[in-house]
Order: structure tokens, then C-alpha cells, then sequence
């Protein structure tokens, strides 16, 4: 583990990492391009007063103005808008916006965003993820459905999450489906035995029960996801030898699929539970560094 005092050395043949960090600081400290797949499970509630500050701005001139965006484009009148229609949207923006940008910039050109959120919050992202990214480079809203949880009575049970997938070149981007593991077609009978052993690829919904209670795979860490549903991810979107990042990390699920797939890791987080958790569930693609994030020996 690396303290947030000091950050590590990273470098693209250093050893894995998980790092205890502010992951605005950390991200800022690291090369551009450095990743080929990020994955990210942001909080909503991020401990802050809601405040309303709503500012007018009206597009200006290449240069000018206090608020430009990528390819010199101010949207600070989308913006706006949504503060005034929603009183959290403004906290909301604030802690997320600069934390996504910092993913542009971290991605390599072939690289992939997966964003992983809620029906209360994706919309928010949509809109800064278009923004940040262009919406050329939007590729897929993942939807992940399962089935477990309380039964509501009064509103359709909300049993499902949503993963928004953008590319840092709409043009380049790395992809290949033939690395996913196959799922069982709904209705075999309707297609040949042999399709219906093979099974058929996923499409951008994504069956998928939660982390059971009692299995083996719970580390007892709340918001785990299951690792089933990250290696798909991880698979279509990184080659062998890639490193992928989440500075989101919580329980580690990225690392722990990307450590079975031989691709390499980073997983930054700011809650010391987590860092525990996740030191003893990557402990085997782990290397003893330093506080300067310098293997040392063991043992």
C-alpha cells in the first residue's frame, strides 16, 4: 500500500498498485495515456452541504471567457440550466466533473471509460461524460440487471444499474468480444446445437445476480460488485499485459479480475476500510513496496 503523503513512482513495468489516496490528488500525478480500460463506481453522496450557486454564462469567443471545455467549447449555459432544475446537480458537478476529465486524460488513445452509476445519478454523468468526452465517443449504456433485494409495492421494483461506455478515440478504440465469456441463449431450441453449446455474446444488458451473502467471493465491504461483471469489462476492453484503473476502487473487484486476467492494475481509494480490504484480497499480484512505491524484498 502507498500512503497519499508520497506518491508512487509509477511507471508502465512497475508492479500493481493500491494506493490510499484522495484520487484528485493522486490521478494528477500520473503520465497521460497511461491506461487502457478505466472502471470507476462513484459515490452519489459525496458528504457535501447542497448549495445553490447558479451562474449565467453566455458562449464567447475562442479564448475568452473563465470556462472552456475540450475542443475550446464553453457549456456552461447546459450547466446552468440543470443547477437550477436539480439543487444537487451543482455539488454533483463539482466533485465528478474534474475526477472524469482526469480519466480523459489518463486513457490511451485506444482506451476505454466505463462508468458504473444508479437510475438516480446517470443522467447527471450523461450529460458531463458528452460533455467531457464528445458524444462521439459515447459507445454503450450497459444495463445491469439482477434480481435480488426488496419487493416494492407501490412503483416498479428498480432492479438494475447503469453503465455508461465511452472511448477516448471513437475511431481507435480497442474492443474485442471474442475475449468475453459466452452467456446461454434464453429460448437454445430456436437456434442450431452447435450456437446453443457455444452460447451467444452478451448484449448491453447484462444478466447478472449480485455478490451472494454467504459466497466465498464477499469481503463484506458494502457496494461490492460482483467480479463476474467486471471481467466482461475487463476482457472486451484491455489485452493481456494492459493496465486498467479504478480510483474508485472500494473492495478491489477490478483488480481482483484484472490479477486473474494478467492485466495490470491501479486501485486508488480514500476510505482506509477499503485499502484493508482490498490488501488482503489482491495480497497475490501485490509487490511489498516503500512509502516511494519501491518494491522491496520479503520474506
Amino acid at each position: 500500500m502507498v500512503d497519499a503523503a508520497v506518491h508512487p513512482a509509477w511507471t508502465p513495468d512497475g508492479p500493481n498498485l493500491v494506493v490510499h489516496a484522495d484520487n484528485l490528488e493522486y490521478l494528477a500525478g500520473l503520465p497521460d495515456g497511461s491506461f487502457t480500460m478505466i472502471y470507476v463506481d462513484p459515490p452519489f453522496n459525496t458528504g457535501r452541504a447542497q448549495r445553490r450557486q447558479q451562474t449565467t454564462m453566455v458562449r464567447s469567443a475562442p479564448g475568452e471567457g473563465d470556462r472552456i471545455g475540450f475542443k475550446g467549447l464553453s457549456y456552461s449555459t447546459v450547466r446552468g440550466m440543470l443547477a437550477s432544475y436539480d439543487d444537487a446537480f451543482e455539488d454533483y458537478w463539482e466533485f465528478l466533473a474534474p475526477r472524469l476529465a482526469e480519466a480523459w486524460r489518463l486513457l490511451a488513445d485506444d482506451g476505454t471509460l466505463y462508468v458504473h452509476l444508479d437510475y438516480r445519478e446517470v443522467h447527471y454523468a450523461k450529460v458531463m461524460l458528452d460533455m467531457l468526452f464528445g458524444r462521439a465517443s459515447f459507445l454503450n449504456e450497459i444495463i445491469w440487471a439482477y434480481d435480488y433485494g426488496a419487493r416494492a409495492r407501490r412503483r416498479w421494483p428498480a432492479k438494475h444499474d447503469n453503465i455508461l461506455v465511452y472511448v477516448k478515440d471513437p475511431e481507435g478504440y480497442y474492443f474485442n468480444s471474442d475475449e468475453v465469456d459466452r452467456e446461454p441463449y434464453m429460448a437454445p431450441g430456436l437456434v442450431t446445437p452447435e450456437k446453443a453449446a457455444l452460447g451467444k455474446l452478451p448484449t448491453d444488458v447484462w444478466w447478472h445476480t449480485i455478490v451472494s451473502p454467504t459466497g466465498r467471493e464477499k469481503t463484506g465491504y458494502p457496494t461490492q460488485k460482483p467480479e463476474g461483471l467486471i471481467r466482461r469489462a475487463v476482457a472486451a476492453s484491455s489485452r493481456p499485459g494492459d493496465w486498467v484503473l479504478d480510483f474508485f476502487a472500494g473492495s478491489g473487484t477490478l483488480g481482483a479480475a484484472a490479477g486473474k486476467l494478467d492485466r495490470r492494475f491501479v486501485c486508488v481509494d480514500s476510505n482506509p476500510q477499503a485499502i484493508e480490504v482490498m490488501e488482503r484480497r489482491l495480497a497475490p499480484w501485490l509487490v511489498e513496496t516503500d512509502r516511494d512505491g519501491v518494491p522491496v524484498a520479503t520474506g
